[in-house]
């Protein structure tokens, strides 16, 4: 069955690459994301020559070397869907009941920003699973820090997925 992710994208879109807190646009050179990972466009991780994911202040050559121009909004656009559809197929995986293509989006959202691993080995996946799904928003607003720190943003974030969530009743 073919997935609509698109409410994911936009939820993305609003939370991803947006310097100016306008989400119409994007950054179109690598930046450093909260987590400590080179990103460009909405959210992509910036991967190297050995396929891994570019990390930390000191490697930003490494990051601009890939990118050396940057990228354009339709690349970014391009790298978005493109990892949307990645995580959309990492969530299919992992969720063993049936949830309405909304739900879907908002657990789509969650794993983008904290990864598939992430989701796989949380209790708000067991309890989905286990046919809990009310206890899925209060679960998403748990992962509200990075580094030990509660972020605004990521705050901001999990409460625009757990309403996401709500917005359906299946």
């Amino acid at each position: 069955m073919e997935r609509d992710f698109s409410k994911a994208l936009e939820l993305i879109k609003m939370f991803e690459g947006v310097c100016d807190g306008d989400p119409s646009t994007i950054n179109l050179d690598p930046y450093l994301c909260p987590a400590g990972y080179w990103t460009i466009g909405w959210g992509h991780v910036v991967i190297d020559s050995q396929g891994k994911q570019v990390k930390s202040a000191q490697n930003k050559a490494i990051a601009r070397s890939i990118y050396p121009q940057g990228i354009t909004k339709s690349e970014a656009e391009v790298l978005l869907t493109d990892d949307v559809r990645k995580f959309s197929a990492g969530v299919e995986n992992l969720v063993h009941v049936d949830i309405s293509d909304t739900r879907f989006c908002a657990l789509v959202s969650f794993a983008f920003n904290v990864g598939i691993e992430a989701v796989k080995n949380a209790t708000l996946l067991k309890l989905l699973n286990q046919g809990e799904a009310s206890q899925v928003p209060a679960q998403l607003l748990r992962w509200t820090k990075c580094g030990g720190k509660e972020l605004l943003g990521l705050k901001r974030r999990r409460e625009a997925e757990a309403e996401l969530w709500n917005s359906v009743t299946a």
